[in-house]
């Protein structure tokens, strides 16, 4: 199955609505879950390629995740933004759910990263500029995605970011909500507070997003989570009295974007805007790139 050609086109599926699993000529697995499994798929009419994500409903209902997937389908289904990895449509049978998901042609983030140890500063920057614009956009559009890592992270064929997990996010216009969510490197103190303290503590919205960009940050540079240790018991102890150091290699004004993102205090924690336009991430943008980004920075 030839997979060139399309993969920054938006697909044009004629105004249908009546989808099946017959509308699709199915490829090779993407990659399997615990809930289903991701294959790359070709529309038989127009030949577009997608990736195809069929979730057995008997699965979802054993690990009651419906209303996951329920969040899922509608916060990816309206979002539109180039790091945003796109959810074209969706359609059931009797036992199975199919989402047509844009197709990212290099996989997971996270196995890159795997295979490089760490990113250059230069690509660190570069992925850190899409993934604060992406973000920008989701909080824009009141949407805190509260489970950033790069396993949830997806490469373009041209090696562009993708945003591609929406499961865990929360569309909240008005009210504060939180559960124990994220994988545990990163997840910030307020959560872990929240969790230790019976619920009391309140978690304030899009500051939970800036605390992961901060672990992701450290991650690209390091190959590693900044709290990561051999117990969930000491990782909590580091995550809530922010103890974490950097490799020698981490320039100065990597570390500084870094240490303003791993903030205690979820207010003290830099803002979207300004890690747009941090000295460090501003050395390695192209300057023709920077326009996506000022559209929410401004």
């Amino acid at each position: 199955m030839q997979t060139n050609g399309n993969e920054n086109q938006v697909p044009q599926f004629s105004g249908k609505t009546d989808w099946s699993i017959d509308d699709f000529e199915i490829g090779r697995p993407l990659g399997k879950g615990k809930f289903g499994n991701v294959y790359l798929a070709r529309t038989k009419k127009e030949k577009f390629i997608v990736a195809l994500k069929i979730l057995f409903k008997s699965q979802l209902v054993k690990g009651g995740v419906e209303i996951q997937l329920r969040r899922e389908i509608e916060i990816q289904g309206h979002l539109r933004h180039p790091n945003v990895l796109r959810m074209y449509h969706y359609f059931y049978d009797e036992k199975k759910i199919y989402l047509v998901l844009e197709y990212a042609a290099k996989g997971e983030l996270y196995k890159e990263l795997q295979k490089a140890g760490r990113f250059t500063e230069e690509r660190a920057a570069r992925l850190m500029f899409q993934m604060t614009d992406a973000l920008a956009y989701c909080h824009l559009k009141k949407v805190i995605h509260r489970d950033i890592k790069p396993e949830n992270l997806l490469l373009s064929a041209n090696g562009d970011l993708k945003i591609a997990d929406f499961g865990w996010s929360v569309h909240a216009p008005n009210k504060r909500r939180g559960t124990m969510c994220g994988t545990l490197d990163y997840l910030p103190p307020e959560m872990i507070l929240r969790h230790d303290h019976d619920e009391k503590i309140s978690i304030l919205h899009f500051d939970v997003d800036l605390w992961s960009l901060g672990v992701l940050c450290y991650e690209f540079l390091c190959g590693h989570p900044p709290f990561e240790s051999d117990s969930s018991q000491t990782t909590y102890k580091l995550i809530t009295q922010v103890d974490f150091t950097f490799p020698n290699h981490v320039s100065d004004e990597a570390k500084d974007l870094v240490t303003k993102l791993l903030k205690r205090r979820p207010a003290d924690r830099l803002p979207l805007e300004k890690v747009l336009r941090h000295p460090w991430i501003q050395g390695f943008v192209n300057p023709a790139d920077e326009t996506i980004g000022e559209l929410y920075a401004a």
